[in-house]
C-alpha cells in the first residue's frame, strides 16, 4: 500500500507510490555519457578562452596556468552596482534587485565532469567555495549566499563544461526562513538541533546510508521526494557552511566525489542538481541549523498533481535508493592506483 512520509526538516508530506514503485536498476540511463574533448575553441570556460568569460574575480594557479577560476556570470540574474533598497505599496512589496552572481569553473578539462576529478582538485573546489562565500559575504547588501551547480541540459545547465555557481542576495528566500524557522521551533521544544537529530536516526537505522568518513554522512532521506535525492550531512553541529575546517573540506571533497561517481557510474551520468543549504549570513553561529548538501538527480518530471497540491511523489523506495548507491562499483581514484 502507498504512504505518505513527512520530512522532519521542511515539513513537506511526500508519497511514497509503492504500488507504482520501480527498480533502482530502471532508473540507469540506456544512453552512454557523451565523449567531450580535452578542449574546445567555442567554450568560455577552456584553458586559453579566457578572454571569452567576464572579468576574472578569484583564480587558484595550477601547472597550465589556473586549477579554478572564477568569473563573474555574463547573464547574471542581479546587479552587481547600486544600492539596496526595499519598497511597500499596499500589499505591494519590491526591493533592487542588487547582489553578486559569479561562476566557479571547476577544472580547465573540458571533458572532465566532478565524478572524474582528482580528489585534491574537488578539495580544490570546495576550497573556493568557501573562499568566495566569505568575500561575496562582506558585502552588506547580502544577506543570503546559496552556492550550486547544475549538471546536464535537463538540471538547467547551459554549458557542459564543468561549472558551479554562488548567487549572494539581499533578501532571504522563504523556504529558507521556513526551514530556519521549523529548525528554530524544534529547538525551543526539545532543546536539540533537529538536524542533528536526524543524523542519530539515520545512523542509527542505517538502511538508509550510502557512504560515511569521519566528518560527514550521506543517506537518502526517509521522505525523499523524488528517485535518489540525497543529502550530505556534517556530522560536526556548524550553522554555516563557512565554519568548515581543513580536515573537514578534505573530507567534503572525499564524500562529494563519492556521490557523484555513484550516480555517474551507477545510473550513467544523470542529470542532476545539487546545493549547499547554509544558514543566512546573520545566523552563521546559531544553535538550531546545521548546513547540509541537497544533491537531486533529475530522473523523473514534476507535473500537475505536485504542482498543485504541494505532494511530490516518488516511485521508489528510499531504503532500495540507497542500496543501489551503496553497492555501485567506482573504478580506483588514478591518485590512488599511482600510488
Amino acid at each position: 500500500m502507498p504512504e505518505f512520509r513527512q520530512n522532519p526538516i521542511t515539513r513537506e508530506w511526500v508519497i511514497i507510490a509503492t504500488e507504482r514503485a520501480r527498480r533502482p536498476d530502471q532508473f540507469v540511463h540506456k544512453e552512454k555519457p557523451k565523449e567531450l574533448p580535452r578542449r574546445s575553441p567555442t567554450c568560455p570556460f577552456c584553458l586559453g578562452n579566457e578572454h571569452m568569460t567576464p572579468p576574472e574575480v578569484h583564480r587558484l594557479s595550477g601547472p597550465d596556468g589556473w586549477d579554478v577560476r572564477v568569473v563573474l556570470n555574463k547573464y547574471s540574474a542581479l546587479a552587481l552596482e547600486g544600492e539596496h533598497w526595499r519598497r511597500s505599496e499596499g500589499l505591494k512589496r519590491a526591493a533592487a534587485g542588487v547582489g553578486q552572481h559569479e561562476v566557479l569553473i571547476e577544472t580547465p578539462e573540458h571533458g572532465m565532469t566532478t565524478a572524474q576529478l582528482p580528489l585534491p582538485q574537488v578539495e580544490k573546489i570546495i576550497r573556493t567555495y568557501k573562499s568566495r562565500y566569505f568575500a561575496v559575504s562582506e558585502d552588506p547588501r547580502i544577506e543570503l549566499i546559496t552556492l550550486f551547480k547544475n549538471h546536464g541540459e535537463g538540471a538547467g545547465a547551459s554549458l557542459e563544461h564543468a561549472h558551479s555557481q554562488l548567487i549572494g542576495t539581499p533578501i532571504i528566500s522563504p523556504q529558507i526562513r521556513s526551514r530556519m524557522e521549523e529548525a528554530l521551533r524544534h529547538f525551543d521544544e526539545l532543546g536539540e538541533c533537529i538536524f542533528c537529530r536526524v543524523l542519530r536516526e539515520e545512523l542509527a537505522e542505517g538502511t538508509r546510508i550510502i557512504s560515511q568518513n569521519q566528518h560527514f554522512v550521506s543517506f537518502v532521506p526517509y521522505a525523499s521526494l523524488s528517485p535518489f535525492a540525497t543529502y550530505i550531512f556534517p556530522q560536526r553541529h556548524m550553522a554555516s557552511f563557512g565554519e568548515s575546517q581543513d580536515a573537514e573540506i578534505r573530507s567534503l571533497a572525499w564524500i562529494l566525489r563519492d556521490m557523484l561517481a555513484r550516480l555517474y557510474y551507477g545510473l550513467e551520468n544523470p542529470d542532476f542538481n545539487y546545493t549547499i543549504r547554509t544558514a543566512p549570513c546573520e545566523n552563521r553561529y546559531c544553535r538550531y541549523y546545521h548546513w547540509y548538501i541537497s544533491l537531486i538527480p533529475r530522473l523523473t518530471k514534476v507535473a500537475g498533481f505536485e504542482l498543485g497540491s504541494g505532494f511530490f511523489v516518488n516511485i521508489t523506495l528510499p531504503e532500495q535508493n540507497a542500496e543501489f548507491l551503496r553497492n555501485v562499483k567506482i573504478p580506483e581514484p588514478a591518485e590512488a592506483a599511482a600510488q
